[in-house]
């Protein structure tokens, strides 16, 4: 590695809700640059949030987030010439970054309607504990805990 490391850029508030954790979503679902449609797509999909719940969205989506959100997972480390799995707990700001994608990679995988409407939908069923997300959470935490003999080469 040459030089410094990059310092780490602070996200800005977004301008409706006030939230760095929206900000960074927005980020997420961002494709090409078109930071206004992605911001359009999020607000959106909050406002159906909000209709169908008459819960405010920022309290639905932080239970979302926090039923995606996983503990463990696993990572490939190679000892003696054999690959093992091991099991590792998840920092606060990578279980973040794995929630935005679960949720979006899950929102984009489903077919035939706008974005907006997908990812309520998949906010909706993650706040419930249901949907592809929690199910992809769920997956990495059952490989981790099948994995939890090897927990002795973490470092």
């Amino acid at each position: 590695m040459r030089g410094k490391q990059a310092p780490r850029r602070s996200v800005l508030p977004d301008p409706k809700y006030g939230s760095v954790v929206v900000a960074k979503l927005i980020n997420y679902v961002m494709e090409r640059g078109k930071k206004s449609t992605s911001q359009k797509i999020v607000y959106e999909a909050f406002d159906k949030v909000e209709a169908k719940t008459k819960k405010p969205a920022m309290e639905v989506f932080d239970e979302a987030l926090k039923n995606v959100s996983p503990l463990l997972e696993v990572k490939s480390r190679r000892v003696g010439g054999a690959n093992y799995q091991i099991p590792l707990q998840v920092r606060a700001d990578r279980r973040q970054q794995l929630a935005f994608r679960w949720l979006i990679t899950a929102a984009r995988s489903k077919k035939g309607r706008p974005m907006a409407d997908k990812l309520s939908a998949e906010i909706l069923a993650a706040a419930e504990n249901q949907g592809d997300a929690v199910k992809k959470k769920q997956d990495v935490q059952r490989m981790a805990e099948a994995n939890r003999a090897f927990a002795h080469f973490a470092r």
